[in-house]
């Protein structure tokens, strides 16, 4: 993939087994921690994604022990300063990166291979699937902060992900949630040992690149847009447009066939 070679200052990327991209959040010498050319570069970094026709699933995490401590607040001394659009102007351009990331039109696994706190948090809840290791800690720390849990899809994501009252007492007292509450409560899908956390992605990534392409694609779509609807009746017409689009590609009568033939189906996209 072309996008592969190309530099960036605050990320890493790589293809560890054909249409999965690893991408990684590469300052691990401060955790990780979200800056505005690292807002920029995610935003960059999504749409040369996007564009490549190979790409099946992204794979999100950290470089060493953390995967994003969140905004790093060696840059925050002059963020009281701005003026209300100045700040106004500083939250758009993060979340830009953010919606960028959620609306690739492939999924996006996090693979949470540590610290997960305040903008790292809400990173994180902007993937399809969340994979942790067992040395998780996730935080809505703005609260610790002066600031509000209403940042950057927080309020919205983790709300539907655990349910309003978790969600309320998460974000309210500003508490760590480890590994073993995440996959209570459904924050994330599963808990690897920190050896096997990214290879554990890997697999999942590999089962998802055995499914059409297209399917895959609009199945994500369907998902995301119907959590913005509140009607049943405007679900299903979204649905159904799925469907026949879908139908009138090359990878249905390709499943249909190799189910016939006692096959695995070879499946294009197109």
């Amino acid at each position: 993939m072309k996008v592969l070679s190309e530099t960036y200052q605050t990320l890493l990327l790589s293809e560890p087994t054909p249409g999965v991209v690893v991408l990684a959040l590469n300052r691990p010498a401060r955790y990780n921690a979200m800056t505005n050319e690292m807002f920029d570069e995610l935003e960059r970094v999504a749409a040369a994604l996007d564009a490549e026709d190979a790409l099946r699933v992204v794979i999100l995490t950290g470089s060493g022990k953390a995967f994003c401590s969140g905004y790093d607040l060696a840059d925050a001394d002059d963020l009281p300063s701005l003026g209300a659009m100045g700040m106004l102007a500083q939250q758009e351009r993060a979340a830009r990166a953010l919606l960028a990331v959620r609306s690739m039109r492939v999924p996006v696994i996090a693979a949470v291979n540590g610290a997960a706190a305040g903008g790292g948090f809400s990173l994180a809840l902007a993937a399809d699937i969340r994979l942790a290791s067992t040395s998780v800690k996730f935080n809505a720390a703005f609260v610790r902060i002066g600031l509000s849990a209403g940042d950057l899809g927080v309020s919205w994501l983790l709300t539907r992900l655990v349910g309003p009252a978790v969600a309320s007492e998460v974000c309210f007292t500003g508490r760590f949630v480890l590994a073993d509450e995440a996959l209570t409560i459904g924050l994330v899908n599963g808990v690897s040992q920190p050896d096997d956390l990214l290879d554990d992605a890997v697999a999942m990534a590999r089962t998802i690149v055995a499914n059409s392409p297209g399917g895959v694609q609009l199945s994500k779509r369907a998902l995301q847009a119907n959590m913005e609807i509140s009607s049943y009746a405007a679900a299903l017409e979204l649905e159904n447009r799925g469907q026949a689009l879908l139908t009138r590609g090359s990878d249905m009568p390709e499943a249909l066939a190799a189910f016939k033939e006692r096959r695995e189906p070879v499946f294009t996209g197109r």
